[in-house]
């Protein structure tokens, strides 16, 4: 029986309880086709920065690079001042691991009504293939209130170190704030050949890059003219570019006519959380951290701290996130068992059984995960 290390940290929040229900679904999966898993978790969040004033120590970097994946709940609380965990942990991590793809799907099911009319039989299915290390979310920015702005650069990444400084002012003097977006040829090489290969792989003729060129020159441009000379390796797979705000107008009234959509940092965050909405929730959003060393999954959906505790949470985002972990370590028979336990389950309980919380029903977290857990058995 093939045994695999996997990194746990619940976090914050719902985050505990949606990924014990992940868990769940990855041992039932693990029993049908002959696999199993050692949880090694952390406990690293907001209880932990605030016992101890650590937010991710280096030496659990080390650790976790010896394992085969890792499952994210949630980072975030009020008690801690907002970007502390979220740069300390999961931007660390991402960083570290050098996990330059964000993979988020998002799929419809049956039971679970779309705010946009789709023709019978027609199902959204997309993903999004969103850039994870560049763009506006390089983390290099200052305000200030006068004298203009003294901008060090800095920032490593697994492609490159990147140093300089930036000296602005402004006349007459104000307060002022810049944030500074980078993209990178090889930056853009590998998520687009992350992005064309799987479309190969789905049986897809095309991916649309969402874009802003013509507002954003320099840097989308740039992003543009990069892309479609990765593009030219696939010769048979066309590449449409789309500017951002157009992708979303036509999302919203057409979302089952796309397939691949690749988006850098910034845009990617914005289109995955629109299809979440088209598609039933972020409750039922999944993500991957996608990289060559360790690969992190953890759902969309933020760490709810205003329904921690109450049986509430919807924990399907995070058992499909587990379906997409066990298929990035190989195991795609068990993944496969997920994804059509959590369609049967939302399938049956949208025809009159009870549905999650979230989706109009009555459902508490832990009954949603047994549920789930027994249609994979």
């Amino acid at each position: 029986m093939k045994s695999y290390d996997i990194a746990l940290l619940p976090g914050d929040g719902i985050g505990p309880e949606v990924t014990a229900e992940a868990v769940k679904a990855v041992e039932a999966a693990g029993a049908r086709h002959g696999f199993k898993v050692r949880w090694i978790e952390y406990p690293f969040g907001a209880a932990h920065y605030n016992r101890t004033g650590e937010t991710f120590p280096d030496s659990a970097l080390g650790e976790m690079g010896l394992c085969d994946a890792m499952l994210l709940g949630a980072v975030g609380d009020p008690s801690v001042k907002p970007g502390i965990l979220e740069r300390g942990i999961l931007l660390k991590l991402r960083f570290h691991f050098d996990q330059y793809v964000n993979l988020r799907p998002a799929r419809s099911y049956a039971g679970v009504p779309c705010p946009v009319p789709l023709p019978d039989g027609v199902r959204i299915d997309s993903v999004v293939v969103r850039e994870n290390t560049e763009d506006f979310y390089m983390g290099i920015g200052a305000a200030a209130q006068k004298d203009g702005l003294d901008l060090p650069f800095e920032a490593e990444r697994g492609l490159y170190k990147l140093t300089g400084r930036l000296s602005v002012n402004f006349t007459p003097d104000c307060a002022a704030a810049l944030q500074i977006g980078a993209l990178t040829r090889p930056g853009i090489e590998r998520v687009t050949r992350y992005a064309f290969e799987l479309a190969k792989k789905r049986g897809e003729k095309e991916v649309v890059l969402a874009s802003k060129a013509n507002a954003v020159p320099f840097l989308y441009g740039f992003l543009d003219e990069e892309t479609r000379r990765a593009a030219k390796e696939y010769p048979d797979i066309a590449l449409k570019i789309q500017n951002v705000d157009a992708l979303c107008y036509h999302l919203a009234r057409n979302p089952a006519a796309y397939g691949v959509i690749l988006c850098p940092n910034l845009f990617g965050d914005i289109v995955s959380d629109l299809l979440s909405g088209l598609t039933g929730g972020l409750g039922l959003g999944a993500g991957g951290n996608i990289g060559d060393r360790l690969s992190m999954f953890e759902p969309v959906h933020g760490s709810a701290p205003d329904i921690a505790g109450t049986g509430k949470a919807n924990p399907l985002a995070a058992i499909l996130c587990a379906a997409m972990m066990l298929d990035r370590i190989g195991e795609s028979a068990g993944a496969r068992s997920i994804e059509a336990a959590v369609a049967s389950c939302l399938e049956e309980d949208g025809a009159g059984g009870e549905k999650p919380v979230e989706l109009g029903g009555r459902a508490s977290c832990r009954s949603v995960g047994d549920s789930v857990a027994r249609r994979i058995e």
